[in-house]
């Protein structure tokens, strides 16, 4: 993992003392970075350098050149093992959070130094710095064009922010609601990059160091070694109908459902045959009905005055499940222990694969609350967007109940290849091209290269099929190709409907999700078959 900033040089000194040039270095890539190698080896075969001298007296087009060989440069060190999996010759961007992650460092690099160069090198700075702004605007710029705020009475949430500003939260954020995602949150002024958005005091986080103070816990700390995460679920459940609850202008804006994949009916699960999240689906969902049966009627027998029949039926375990699900937030809290918690009105905010907060996870020690800054710049008027986390469509549709806009670079289809060659003599071949042992595609439109060598698909993936059948390169690409149809055509035949649904936009909400996501898959195998078979045609 990159460090948090780059370090800034002072760079070559002229005859007088003056800087003639200004230096600046990425942070070194982590030794216990698992992606050391295969970054270096990028790095290295790209030409690129972590340090570079900048020279104070270049023009603006020279110095924006440079900063293009550094922004390449940061998104090397800022690759996940995704974004390494499909980037083959591909300079960037490589993925909205990538691209974050890089600009906003390079953008605390050159405040820092406008604050310590001499006049002559703030000129070059300045350039610098106002087109790193430039590129952070233009991340995400689509997202606002998706969503069209609705005029909708929210007395409810009105009522959890003056709550919550009453205990010490501070937001530059209001609530609205949007055609077709629900309640979000707009920023109520424009708010730059670094900037806080909003600020969550520790004591309304509801983790399970509040837990340890409630009666459930000091009911069933031990009892049949519950875990504390079971615990919160129990809360949850409870802490919904308590009238006297501290957090009841919280669980007063929750929806009495949820309406996640695991609230899915018949005839959504029905719609999602032919594909691996319905069996994903199926088994969460047991998961969840075994641990309910465990816990109840035995917790009603043997604590009836906690546990009451009437606020503890499945669907009232369902609820608090997907609760959890899909408003937990993973925090570092003070204490220094990683908990999952709740964050009041922090879960309004809505996600995007181009978020404006990317880096919320730990509670500053010194305020003793969670502060969400921005990663990129949000007009006042603009919705604001957080980051879940690096997820295909199957786990928000599962755990969140929705389907993100616009293209996701984690949606993947794992491959479970079977070969009949040796695996040791498989990995020596292409161990050039990467580590991975799991290989998976994602929808061609989403690489720079449609033409030989990749034909728009990972390059691990052809290096891996070329050793595995005995090829090399483009002779004997046809059979790769071959081969790759021989396991695509067969799924998008089986992900074809049968025929079009004229009732689709009546259908139920869990329908209509369903019937996106087949419609998701479907294009991401249409994508590869077609890639295929243009590529065959044109060897």
């Amino acid at each position: 993992m990159a460090a948090a900033a780059a370090a800034v040089g002072a760079g070559k000194l002229g005859a007088g003392g003056d800087a003639v040039a200004v230096e600046v270095r990425l942070p070194p890539l982590s030794e216990a970075d698992p992606l050391l190698a295969e970054k270096k080896m990028i790095l290295e075969k790209r030409n690129l350098s972590c340090e570079i001298q900048i020279p104070v007296a270049c023009s603006a087009v020279d110095a924006l050149k440079l900063l293009d060989h550094i922004i390449e440069a940061a998104r090397v060190v800022y690759m996940d093992e995704l974004e390494l999996y499909f980037a083959g010759d591909d300079v960037g961007p490589f993925s909205a959070r990538n691209e974050l992650e890089s600009l906003n460092l390079l953008l605390k690099t050159m405040k820092k130094l406008l604050l310590t160069s001499n006049t002559a090198a703030k000129e070059v700075l300045q350039i610098l710095h106002d087109e790193i702004v430039v590129k952070l605007k233009s991340v995400g710029k689509s997202d606002n064009a998706w969503m069209v705020v609705q005029t909708q009475n929210h007395d409810a949430e009105d009522s959890l922010l003056k709550w919550g500003e009453h205990l010490g939260i501070k937001s530059r954020l209001q609530i609205a609601y949007f055609q077709g995602a629900g309640r979000g949150m707009i920023a109520s002024e424009s708010i730059g990059v670094g900037d806080i958005a909003l600020e969550i005091p520790e004591s309304l986080i509801i983790s399970d160091e509040l837990l340890c103070q409630s009666e459930v816990f000091l009911s069933l700390k031990d009892f049949n070694n519950i875990t504390s995460e079971t615990m919160l679920l129990l809360w949850s459940m409870r802490e919904r109908y308590n009238l006297g609850s501290k957090f009841k202008p919280y669980f007063d804006t929750l929806p009495a459902n949820f309406n996640t994949g695991l609230s899915f009916g018949i005839d959504a699960l029905a719609a999602l045959e032919g594909t691996l999240l319905f069996d994903e689906i199926i088994q969460a969902r047991q998961h969840l009905r075994q641990q309910y049966d465990e816990l109840f009627p035995l917790l009603c027998t043997n604590f009836p005055e906690i546990f009451r029949k009437d606020v503890c039926t499945w669907d009232d375990f369902l609820w608090a499940c997907e609760l959890w699900y899909s408003n937990s937030m993973m925090i570092v809290l003070s204490s220094g222990k990683l908990s999952t918690c709740l964050v009041p009105v922090a879960g309004l905010l809505n996600h995007s694969v181009s978020p404006h907060i990317l880096n919320y996870g730990r509670v500053d020690e010194a305020t003793k609350s969670l502060k969400f800054p921005l990663s990129r710049p949000c007009d006042a008027g603009e919705q604001c967007f957080l980051s879940y986390g690096k997820h295909p469509g199957s786990h928000l549709l599962t755990f969140y109940g929705f389907l993100p806009r616009g293209d996701n670079p984690y949606d993947v289809i794992p491959l479970d290849l079977d070969t009949s060659a040796d695996d040791e003599d498989i990995t020596a071949q292409s161990s050039a091209t990467t580590s991975q042992t799991t290989h998976m595609v994602r929808g061609t439109w989403l690489s720079t290269s449609g033409g030989f060598p990749t034909y728009g698909l990972p390059q691990p993936l052809l290096t891996y099929l070329r050793a595995a059948l005995g090829c090399e390169m483009k002779e004997s690409d046809k059979v790769v190709l071959e081969t790759i149809l021989s396991i695509f055509s067969p799924m998008l035949e089986a992900l074809l409907p049968e025929q079009d649904d004229p009732n689709r936009e009546s259908a139920s909400w869990d329908v209509k999700l369903a019937s996106d996501y087949k419609d998701l898959q479907r294009k991401i195998v249409s994508s590869i078959v077609t890639s295929c078979t243009s590529a065959l045609e044109n060897l």
